[in-house]
């Protein structure tokens, strides 16, 4: 395994990140800990997750993830070997029953904090995120942004200082942020440099060779301002290991339990994902592989967030690690981002 220091952070994280959102609803917790037994074994110390999870979303399972994370910190008795990273949940029809007019200020970051914890079963979260912006901007795939200032919820200023609190309260380590945009890393960058608070060190947004809106602007902040980009769905909710070509709809996957979840599926994304697979398959390679090892190879990339709903597929993703892309192919995917660029924002 290969280890990184999270952006201007003292935290040593592994370059890939186990993620958990699939531990409650589409894995048990018995495969939940022989996932994480298995990712520690390979060197694996980051795992995230976030009040909200399981996904999809609903009261009756809200915060089983952290749960089942927090009885296997206890069985094992190995806090002190993992990074662990959760999440706050921002505002939303679809998650008002976490609770009533979910707000990022102050009163809510507390409520959620104190939850995660008491649910993990520790003292502190190394890293503490915000899981999407409190205003009316573009994230979960939302083009064409509309200006509407008057939607804005928790001034950045009060989220921020908030999370400072945790930070000098000894309850978390490092702050992030997810589905944000440079806009506003950029700002609660100012906020932070002005009014003498912590910096975010890591910023957790979708990016895979299907969704590479994250180097339109993001990936210059990420670089200038010194912040790690923490990529989920690399594989594009499992669409880029090629398994939903040709009409595929394996049992138990995503889309055949979630039919919905069509965010990779459009027309150009399939015929992009069938270049990027025919070109996997030309070099010997697993199509999975090579998607994560494009991600991994990035510079603004910190550590990749996986997640698999089997143990064939954790250890493979885990492998990807190991894969060196070579110019020649490096050039080769350039030339089917050309054809198909961004095909699934």
């Amino acid at each position: 395994m290969q280890y990184q220091t999270l952006g201007r952070s003292d935290l040593k994280v592994s370059r890939i990140c186990l993620g958990t959102m699939t531990w409650g609803e589409q894995n048990s917790e018995a495969e939940a800990f022989e996932q994480l037994d298995l990712a520690l074994d390979r060197g694996v110390n980051f795992f995230d997750t976030a009040e909200l999870y399981p996904i999809p979303p609903k009261a009756a399972t809200q915060g089983d993830t952290e749960r089942m994370i927090g009885r296997w910190l206890r069985a094992r008795g190995n806090r002190d070997r993992c990074v662990l990273a959760s999440k706050v949940s921002g505002p939303g029809e679809f998650v008002r029953y976490i609770r009533p007019n979910l707000s990022l200020n102050r009163n809510h970051i507390r409520q959620a904090i104190q939850g995660s914890l008491e649910r993990l079963g520790v003292d502190y979260l190394d890293l503490y995120q915000l899981h999407w912006p409190d205003r009316a901007t573009n994230f979960f795939g939302q083009l064409g942004y509309t200006h509407q200032p008057e939607k804005d919820g928790a001034p950045l200023l009060e989220s921020l200082q908030a999370l400072a609190e945790l930070v000098e309260e000894g309850l978390v380590r490092q702050i992030g942020v997810s589905n944000e945009t440079p806009w506003g890393v950029m700002r609660l960058q100012e906020l932070a440099r002005s009014e003498g608070l912590p910096m975010v060190v890591s910023v957790q947004n979708p990016y895979n060779l299907l969704n590479r809106s994250a180097e339109v602007g993001l990936a210059e902040v990420l670089q200038r301002e010194q912040i790690d980009l923490l990529p989920y769905s690399p594989l594009g909710f499992g669409v880029l290991s090629g398994k939903y070509l040709d009409g595929g709809l394996p049992e138990g996957s995503r889309l055949k339990l979630y039919p919905n979840y069509r965010r990779y599926v459009t027309e150009r994304g399939v015929e992009a994902t069938r270049a990027y697979v025919e070109l996997a398959r030309e070099y010997g390679q697993s199509p999975s592989q090579m998607a994560l090892a494009f991600v991994n190879s990035r510079p603004f990339v910190g550590s990749t967030i996986i997640g698999a709903t089997t143990m064939e597929q954790l250890r493979s993703n885990i492998d990807s690690i190991d894969l060196r892309l070579s110019e020649e192919q490096l050039k080769a995917i350039e030339a089917i981002h050309a054809r198909y660029p961004i095909p699934c924002p």
